[in-house]
């Protein structure tokens, strides 16, 4: 007697989703260390932009169509050019995003990809 394919199917799809899992949590302890190691810099730098993303995530209680419950989950970011016009994306807390502006001009604090800090210029 053989293996159900249903079985077969589920097993394949679950093993793919825990490797994809897996890969990610890698993935994000990598760049944490990488960050730890980096040196912390502070460079000139201009905010040319900034943006959100929005992630909406929704589950079913009891099994139900019309009964759930929805939450979402905002990542805010900020990219910065340097003198030497490269630039660098950074994810940003959400109460830094609303303190920063485009075109404000300061001093740039990051370590690897991780943001520090940013100190406007005063004039």
């Amino acid at each position: 007697m053989g293996m159900n394919p249903i079985f077969l199917i589920f097993g394949i799809f679950f093993t793919l989703a825990l490797l994809f899992i897996l890969f990610q949590v890698f993935k994000n302890i990598r760049q944490w260390h990488r960050n730890n190691q980096a040196p912390r810099e502070t460079q000139k730098a201009t905010i040319v932009t900034k943006r959100t993303e929005v992630n909406h995530h929704m589950s079913n209680t009891n099994n139900n169509d019309t009964v759930g419950s929805s939450r979402s989950s905002t990542t805010y970011y900020a990219t910065f050019e340097f003198q030497n016009g490269e630039r660098l994306e950074l994810t940003v807390k959400g109460n830094v995003y609303g303190q920063l502006a485009e075109g404000d001009n300061g001093y740039l604090t990051f370590q690897g990809t991780r943001f520090v800090a940013f100190e406007r210029n005063r004039t």
